[in-house]
């Protein structure tokens, strides 16, 4: 296939939409070779500028990538975990749609937060914190934008080598030397078995490595919700107890062994166990929490919001009087064998915490606060989530909620998140 000429074509407009449609079209149907997605993913990255970082990094620019799930918060600490032990992370994250917002959404509901930093912002920050965490320019893969567009309203997002172009064309623009893909699988994410996961991954981490990225992928379980809370306020209140080594053990295990390939590939770790050490480390002795603070303050927060000791204990502001609570009780007593993620994030986003359109207005305050997960012992009639929401609760959502826990008399055994690294 002409690979070059058609992103150059997609990118000075010679090609329609109908040309463009009909060569994604092409791809879908028929898919492309390993090396053929490799030079269609080169292709797309050089459509538009690329970060430059200084040769004294060459090793150290890492960044990790998520394919989403529910209560998928884990970009938000392990960014900041990781500058704490000495790389440099450009992490350049996405909107979200469905469930809740992305990872941008979720850090804009803290007051004053700027996704939308400069280049020259960017390598300052870097530079002088080790992190931050920004949205897309319109300068980086702008081929991926029209692409993406037309596989959007054209029914051809399903189509591994697309999607491989898509996500690593932008994440290979940031000059990474490393990589982690976080690759969910199960009923609430966009793989739904381990095979068509699997086959994500191999193409991921050959791609990446086709590029000259260090890439690892790590399939995850996406089942049940990662950590206690869904919706954009709740997560970013429960990044910062993660942070403050409070964390729940799931989202804890993820951002540890996550930072620990990461830490490995860039020289500072002997292997991903000694890495995972260091990032549990950061957490726990406060070093973690202070760049996350730092990278706030870099992007607009006035740091006086984390002076305070009961500021941060009564959540920093971010969830207001005029929110109403509902808490729903477990209908049986037993051990839980099973919260529906994909259940929960259906409701999360329809109170108001996710969006149908890229232009629909969050309810960054709305979600769930679970108070149990799979493993738990639970008594009949204890609560275990409350419902943080505007308005009266229906009936339905109400019910829906009620359904999504499974209890059963035999002892269940809380299984790791992570299935396979590759």
């Amino acid at each position: 296939m002409d690979i070059q000429p058609f992103v150059d074509g997609v990118v000075d407009g010679s090609l329609t939409d109908a040309q463009v449609e009909a060569w994604l079209r092409e791809v879908y149907d028929n898919g492309l070779s390993e090396e053929e997605t490799v030079e269609l993913t080169h292709a797309m990255l050089h459509s538009g500028m690329t970060l430059k970082w200084p040769e004294k990094w060459a090793n150290l620019v890492v960044d990790k990538h998520s394919t989403g799930g529910v209560g998928d918060k884990g970009s938000i600490s392990l960014a900041p975990a990781l500058a704490a032990c000495g790389v440099k992370v450009p992490m350049i994250s996405g909107r979200g749609l469905g469930f809740t917002g992305g990872t941008l959404d979720k850090l804009e509901s803290i007051p004053g937060y700027t996704v939308g930093l400069e280049p020259k912002d960017i390598l300052a920050q870097v530079e002088e914190i080790g992190c931050c965490i920004v949205g897309q320019t319109g300068d980086i893969a702008p081929a991926d934008k029209r692409m993406y567009a037309i596989r959007d309203v054209t029914g051809l997002i399903a189509s591994i080598p697309l999607v491989t172009g898509s996500i690593l064309s932008k994440k290979a623009a940031a000059g990474l030397s490393a990589l982690v893909m976080d690759v969910k699988v199960g009923r609430a994410a966009f793989m739904k078995t381990e095979d068509e996961a699997r086959a994500l991954a191999v193409s991921l981490a050959s791609t990446g490595e086709g590029l000259g990225m260090s890439t690892s992928v790590t399939l995850t379980r996406m089942d049940s919700p990662i950590g206690y809370a869904i919706g954009n306020s709740l997560e970013i209140l429960e990044s910062i107890e993660t942070l403050r080594g409070n964390g729940p053990a799931d989202l804890e295990e993820l951002i540890c062994v996550q930072g620990g390939i990461l830490l490995a590939a860039a020289g500072l770790a002997v292997d991903r166990h000694d890495g995972a050490q260091m990032v549990h480390d950061s957490l726990h002795d406060g070093s973690a929490l202070a760049k996350f603070v730092q990278m706030c303050a870099g992007q607009g927060v006035d740091d006086a919001l984390f002076e305070s000791e009961h500021s941060v204990m009564t959540g920093l502001g971010l969830l207001d009087e005029n929110l109403h609570t509902t808490q729903v009780c477990a209908q049986n007593g037993g051990c839980i064998a099973d919260i529906d993620a994909l259940s929960l994030g259906l409701v999360a986003g329809e109170l108001g915490a996710g969006r149908v359109n890229i232009d629909d207005v969050l309810d960054m305050q709305v979600g769930l606060l679970l108070n149990a997960h799979v493993g738990s012992h639970i008594q009949d009639g204890d609560m275990w989530v409350t419902v943080y929401h505007r308005g009266e609760l229906s009936d339905d959502h109400l019910q829906r909620i009620e359904n999504c826990l499974t209890v059963t008399d035999a002892p269940v055994e809380s299984r790791s998140r992570i299935i396979d690294i590759l």
